[in-house]
């Protein structure tokens, strides 16, 4: 999972709604550690696991209006079109293409044609709901993770007694997150030029990562919903020049959640995968030209005014609202706030109100917060950037977080009351918002991969 990254506090009181779900718990039912351990229980049972953690050690969701929904619908939504916008123009452009730090191997493949124009069927935006804003940290264009868990949370969350209490004072929708994402599929499927109905999906990833239980999630609801699916590993693919085979069927579609990173890494091992892509043979979804919006450029491309004549007016200001300004680490000269700069000092002068991460790393790997570290470690950082190839680190303008007191549990089921980060990160399927990942963290990166755990998100308003 991608980061989202720590910044100037803006500590917002609970909303109401928070404040009467915490006054519902009870001493002697969800505040005791037998209903923490049975929680517990009932989320491995559902393959809410991470490796071997349970997803959610809290016992509150995540609420937002319909109010906060509308405006983070109109971000998400404009950023995935800005996406989908910025694959179209790079690949008729080298000038553009080479602002976004592609290596040679990846210009390769987002140059294979997939088939079909949707190079980001599912994608989410890493971010931070805010009072009256919506800030954001990035965007994962390439097959994002979690969305199974998300639902499926959801649900474990909707069968408590206290959300029927709670439901007795506020209304709470939550998304349908997997049949969406199996609209999308097969959309894309139908896009690319598929006949088969219903198609053969296989979900590939490698067998040892840590979200395989959530790959099994969607494959029972893919199946029950009448769509034949397997799970599988990019070794377990075949491709006889003419169709990509894996457990003795014929596979229509791949649901591609092993990485790019990884398929340039291990030829070997994804060779049938990258084959059948190249032939057309099979239909994958996302395509390799996710990368394009994937790095962590894109967002130095939407904040840099050498590219204002990709977007409108209107457009602009959503981006500089949102947006924050990013920039690949480079010697070289920018413009900051409209004002021309030299970018390398612009950076050293700006250790307390910016990042430096790599342009393609996920789970907060290489995160360097400026505020966090000394003058000599931000110089180190600097210089380390400089001497990596071109594209390789970007600089990030530090944003606004949000922060919320929720009920926490630990290993032997005390319940405290802890402030933590709340990243809201919107699942965008095929341009449309869908439904979110909502992260906490007790530090300043939240993702799962780096210890943060897992909310469900629900939409609230007064019961009339």
């Amino acid at each position: 999972m991608t980061s989202g990254f720590s910044t100037s506090k803006e500590n917002s009181p609970s909303p109401a709604p928070a404040e009467f779900w915490h006054s519902l718990l009870r001493s002697d039912v969800e505040l005791q550690p037998k209903f923490c351990a049975d929680f517990s229980r009932e989320m491995r049972s559902r393959k809410l696991t991470f490796g071997d953690r349970i997803h959610c050690p809290f016992l509150r969701p995540f609420f937002l209006t319909e109010e906060d929904e509308a405006r983070v619908r109109k971000v998400a939504e404009s950023i995935a079109v800005f996406g989908e916008r910025v694959v179209r123009a790079a690949l008729e452009s080298r000038q553009l293409l080479d602002q976004l730090g592609l290596t040679d191997s990846e210009k390769r493949l987002v140059r294979l044609d997939p088939g079909y124009p949707t190079a980001s069927t599912a994608s989410r935006l890493d971010a931070f709901l805010l009072p009256h804003s919506i800030q954001c940290a990035e965007y994962n264009a390439e097959s994002p993770a979690g969305l199974g868990y998300s639902e499926t949370l959801a649900a474990t969350f909707n069968e408590f007694d206290l959300m029927r209490n709670f439901r007795q004072t506020y209304t709470a929708r939550t998304y349908p997150l997997i049949q969406a994402i199996l609209e999308a599929l097969l959309a894309s499927y139908k896009d690319w030029g598929g006949t088969a109905h219903p198609p053969q999906i296989a979900i590939v990833d490698w067998r040892e990562v840590p979200t395989w239980s959530e790959f099994e999630i969607l494959r029972d609801r893919f199946e029950a919903a009448g769509v034949p699916t397997i799970v599988c590993d990019p070794r377990d693919l075949h491709f006889d020049g003419h169709a990509l085979h894996a457990q003795s069927r014929k596979i229509d579609l791949v649901y591609r959640r092993v990485l790019i990173n990884d398929i340039l890494a291990r030829p070997a091992e994804c060779g049938a995968l990258l084959q059948a892509y190249e032939k057309r043979a099979v239909c994958v979804a996302n395509t390799l030209q996710c990368k394009i919006p994937h790095k962590k450029a894109f967002f130095a491309v939407l904040t840099d005014d050498q590219n204002q004549s990709l977007f409108s007016s209107e457009e602009r200001a959503l981006i500089q609202a949102h947006i924050p300004w990013t920039r690949v680490v480079v010697n070289s000269h920018t413009t900051h706030q409209g004002k021309s700069c030299d970018l390398v000092e612009h950076i050293r002068k700006g250790r307390d109100h910016l990042v430096i991460k790599p342009n393609d790393e996920y789970g907060g790997a290489g995160v360097v917060l400026g505020w966090e570290c000394t003058e000599s470690q931000w110089d180190a950082t600097i210089e380390r950037a400089l001497e990596d190839p071109f594209g390789a680190w970007v600089a990030q303008e530090r944003i606004q977080v949000r922060r919320e007191v929720f009920p926490f549990f630990d290993s032997e089921g005390r319940v405290t009351m802890k402030e933590m980060l709340v990243d809201l990160a919107p699942y965008i399927f095929r341009g449309k918002l869908a439904g979110f990942l909502t992260r906490l963290s007790a530090t300043s990166l939240a993702n799962v991969t780096s210890g943060g755990g897992q909310v469900p998100s629900f939409v609230v308003s007064p019961v009339s």
